[in-house]
Parts: structure tokens; sequence; C-alpha cells
């Protein structure tokens, strides 16, 4: 049974958290599909598990970067690069 969203106006296009939480979800869906899949195809135990964990260390570094590229982000702390910040004045100014 689908998850309900919040209560948006008819029309209304997703926002970009809802399309990120998507997609983090069918990738986690595929990171347990993808294991069941190779031992039912005749895969080791251990190829399965090393297919796994790897579907899930690509799947959790894209949550990050799509968290952190997500519009509205807060822009706040040592990682944030603003634009030109020259600790001078401006010539003409």
């Amino acid at each position: 049974m689908p998850r309900p969203r919040r209560a948006e106006p008819p029309g209304t296009p997703p926002g970009p958290r809802d399309e990120i939480t998507d997609l983090v979800r069918w990738a986690a869906f595929s990171c347990l599909l993808v294991p069941v899949v190779l031992l039912w195809c005749g895969a080791s135990v251990a190829g399965a598990a090393g297919a796994a964990l790897g579907l899930a260390a690509v799947t959790a570094v894209c949550r990050l970067l799509l968290r952190r590229c997500e519009p509205g982000a807060a822009r706040t702390g040592p990682h944030h690069r603003g634009g030109r910040h020259t600790g001078g004045t401006t010539p003409g100014g």
C-alpha cells in the first residue's frame, strides 16, 4: 500500500524532495532484489552478499550527493563555497 503524500493542489508537480525520496526507495528495493535474483540464478551466497553491499554503498553515496545538490538545501558550513571573497576592497568603490 503506497504511503499517502502531503495534500497539494491538483496539478502541482512533486517537489524535488519527493522525487529524491522515491528514487532512494527504488534504489533500496534494487539492493534487496538483485541478490535474490542472483541467488535464484545460481550465484554463490558470498557473491550475492557482495553485490548487495556494493549496491548499498553506491546507493548511500548517491543519496548523500542528491541531498547536497537539492535546491533549497542549507548552504552553510565548512564545505560551502560562495562567490569570490577577496577580503579586500574593490576597485572604484
